[in-house]
């Protein structure tokens, strides 16, 4: 909203830095911080006391986790409220992917939300049943799927991007849609599985966020575009102002959510931030790199379903305990090790992914 001060731009000078997209993500990623910061306790508060006993702890998880029973989950609602009041007043809502990433956001935030209503008054870890929530998941990201692909020029809308080639595309016209739902949704469960212990889901986002910041900003500028031989996708510059708001909420989250934990996330948060992140890389073309930069959670829910299975086939376990950050701590690493050394994977894995828009 923010934006509309460029229209006195010609009489008050000072207000043309609302054109430019970076003053406007530093501007998104500041308003965002601080509304987590400030209102993140009485939210807290508010959650400890409607929820009481919290989060159900896993009976077969690590002993070290029992100690964080009573700590209030949806802590998402936090990061959600940052980033959607940061986005709707910094970003150019005349954009029509500025809309679609946050409808995505708050649906999955929303499937999110339910899911944890009902561990939290059921007090166990049966919330919404998978086929239902999967549903609606892929509705939600069917529909924007839709709108990305009909929002862009034909063919290439519709065609898959790999990173080292440019002009290598494929076409993959209307499967274009289940494809890009898979995405959106795979991102979404896997950061949402991923979301285990304190601090783990949140830095890899936000890392997540920044390279997916670099990429929508180049992406979306023709200049820059051609000089790194990437494809050009007009629009998605704005995308850089949401992925600034949620770096400033992660930022806010993590000062709460830091060991011990004050707070969970909750399927609240990890799922939404997830949908975001995955929808960010389809409308910027980047599917294939996502999975590069989001290794991290790739390789955590590849590890459940290994799990699952193999266990199902032959009545045996590959991990001492699924997700992956489970069987490290069964290993004997502590929960700190474990989270900081995930920080530091998907540190690279983060400038692997962005090595790919130089390497062609």
């Amino acid at each position: 909203m923010l934006t509309l001060l460029v229209e006195f731009a010609d009489r008050i000078t000072v207000f043309n830095v609302f054109r430019y997209i970076t003053f406007r993500t530093g501007g998104a990623l500041i308003t965002s911080a601080l509304i987590v910061f400030i209102f993140g306790p009485a939210i807290i508060a508010s959650l400890r006391l409607r929820q009481g006993k919290g989060q159900p702890i896993r009976a077969d998880g690590p002993q070290t986790h029992f100690k964080k029973a009573g700590t209030p989950t949806m802590g998402g609602l936090m990061i959600l409220t940052g980033i959607v009041i940061s986005s709707l007043l910094w970003a150019n809502l005349s954009s029509v992917y500025v809309w679609v990433v946050l409808l995505v956001t708050l649906g999955f935030g929303a499937i999110g939300f339910y899911d944890d209503y009902l561990k939290v008054t059921k007090q166990s870890h049966l919330g919404l049943s998978g086929k239902t929530r999967l549903s609606l998941e892929f509705l939600i990201a069917g529909i924007a799927a839709w709108v990305i692909m009909h929002n862009g020029q034909a063919p290439f809308s519709s065609s898959l991007t790999f990173p080292f080639a440019k002009e290598f595309l494929i076409n993959l016209g209307w499967f274009f849609i289940p494809f890009a739902a898979f995405v959106v949704v795979g991102a979404g469960n896997a950061v949402n599985i991923t979301d285990g212990l304190d601090g783990l889901a949140i830095v890899p986002i936000m890392i997540a966020a920044a390279s997916f910041g670099v990429i929508a900003y180049l992406s979306g500028n023709a200049i820059f575009a051609d000089y790194l031989q990437i494809h050009f996708v007009p629009g998605t510059g704005e995308l850089a102002v949401i992925l600034g708001a949620v770096i400033g909420a992660g930022l806010g989250f993590l000062w709460f959510n830091a060991p011990p934990a004050a707070i969970f996330m909750g399927d609240t948060g990890s799922l939404a931030l997830g949908g975001l992140i995955g929808t960010i890389a389809v409308a910027t073309k980047h599917e294939i790199v996502l999975a590069i930069i989001g290794g991290l959670f790739v390789v955590e829910i590849l590890s459940v379903i290994i799990q699952v299975g193999y266990f199902k086939m032959t009545g045996k376990r590959v991990f001492l305990m699924a997700p992956i950050h489970h069987h490290f701590e069964k290993l004997g690493w502590t929960e700190s090790q474990v989270v900081i050394r995930f920080w530091v994977i998907a540190v690279i894995l983060a400038l692997i992914g962005l090595s790919t828009l130089k390497l062609r």
